[in-house]
């Protein structure tokens, strides 16, 4: 299939399963799209018995779209700062410190808890995978995923700091896996002899630092040149450069682009919305990066489901996942209690913020992309496997009840 083809079928499936969403079972619009994806993938395998060129088909749309790349090196950019220029940074200031350490030592709490109960688990099931490749899984699941939930969230009327939390957690954790993805990935490339503590510091300082330090020399150019015109067509252009341009060079220059975007996004959304530009621009830039929000989104979802379809599913594999289901969650409450029990002292949380953090850990389209970027020789195939079990579990179970256990546990008591 040409790049046609996929960009047509992709769209076209994402708006009639957006559209059967909305009209008939009106979930959250990710998380419709994504349980419509998983069924079409499973009537068409089932149906492949029967009229093996329908299944056929199917199976070439989704084997000719590279979820990766596609995720990482162009949707990735645009999610990521789409979220940020919402990011209230007066709020956030605020919150600093919890997403700051949540985004930092959680992460690195949960990749090493993860990392090691499943290479324990691995050994059970008498699958000696080495210790190094876990870590590389514990990295990749570890980053929580804030789309399908933050709306969920804010509809049951969760206390704003703590929607805060979770949007900015996510916003940076991301972009902090990814770092301590690629250096982990580099050292089980390498061999553990051969590299130096000195040069991991090096290489996460150079890819964490030198993101941000590069995304607010975009966000703040970004805006200098939002500010130095009054029109709302150049000015959404002028987003859309910054975010290509500057994920483009981020590459390149071998920081974090991630984290750029994540930096740029609050630098130029909370500029814009401060400083002078027409109430039009400001309404029309909202706008469009709410709309490439959902329409990313919807996309993402959608291909997450159709990757069903080219899975090798193995039973020991499935049973390995079910178990790590459990991991993965046990590990994230650990490492959201942990750095709250630090903090308590000085910082207020708000009542159950371990259990809504926990709960509301989804895994989402970065994890399966992270995944699907290993090699043959790291295992890519199990570790698949299991990463789209605990991701499928996340959004359907977590997404579908968290709003009703938060408010559950958020509901006044009476006497």
């Amino acid at each position: 299939m040409n790049i046609n083809d996929i960009l047509t079928f992709t769209i076209v499936l994402a708006a009639v399963f957006a559209y059967i969403n909305h009209k008939l079972i009106k979930w959250p619009p990710t998380i419709g799209i994504m349980v419509l994806s998983l069924v079409s993938s499973v009537v068409l395998a089932t149906l492949g018995r029967y009229f093996p060129l329908l299944s056929d088909k199917a199976k070439e749309l989704a084997s000719s779209i590279d979820f990766h790349d596609i995720l990482m090196n162009f949707m990735l950019s645009f999610l990521l700062f789409a979220g940020a220029i919402h990011i209230d940074a007066r709020k956030l200031k605020k919150e600093r410190w919890p997403v700051l350490i949540l985004s930092t030592l959680g992460i690195l709490i949960s990749t090493f808890l993860v990392g090691g109960m499943v290479w324990y688990l691995l050994r059970v099931f008498q699958l000696p995978i080495p210790f190094i490749y876990c870590l590389l899984f514990g990295s990749l699941i570890s980053p929580t995923d804030p789309i399908a939930v933050l709306a969920i969230l804010k509809a049951a009327h969760i206390p704003s700091s703590l929607e805060t939390k979770i949007s900015g957690e996510s916003l940076f954790n991301d972009g902090v896996a990814v770092v301590l993805f690629i250096t982990i990935f580099e050292v089980s490339r390498s061999g553990i002899a051969d590299v130096s503590f000195f040069s991991v510091g090096k290489l996460f300082l150079q890819e964490a630092v030198g993101g941000m330090l590069f995304g607010a020399m975009l966000g703040y150019a970004g805006f200098f040149a939002l500010r130095s015109m009054d029109d709302y067509k150049v000015e959404v252009l002028t987003t859309i450069a910054v975010v290509m341009g500057g994920y483009w060079a981020a590459q390149h220059l071998h920081v974090s682009g991630p984290l750029a975007m994540v930096v740029a996004g609050i630098i130029m959304g909370n500029k814009v919305k401060d400083e002078a530009i027409s109430d039009e621009s400001r309404d029309y830039l909202g706008k469009f990066w709410e709309l490439i929000d959902e329409i990313l989104n919807a996309v993402l979802f959608l291909l997450i489901g159709l990757e069903m379809l080219i899975i090798k599913i193995n039973p020991v594999i499935f049973l390995i996942g079910l178990v790590t289901i459990v991991i993965v969650l046990a590990a994230r409450f650990v490492s959201v209690l942990f750095p709250i029990l630090l903090m308590r002292f000085k910082i207020k949380f708000e009542q159950h913020a371990v259990l809504i953090l926990t709960w509301g850990g989804l895994r989402g389209g970065l994890s399966v992309a992270l995944a699907l970027s290993l090699t043959t020789e790291m295992h890519r195939d199990e570790f698949v496997l299991i990463t789209y079990m605990v991701v499928v579990f996340s959004i359907l179970i977590q997404g579908l009840t968290i709003g009703k256990v938060a408010k559950k546990l958020l509901k006044p008591v009476t006497v």
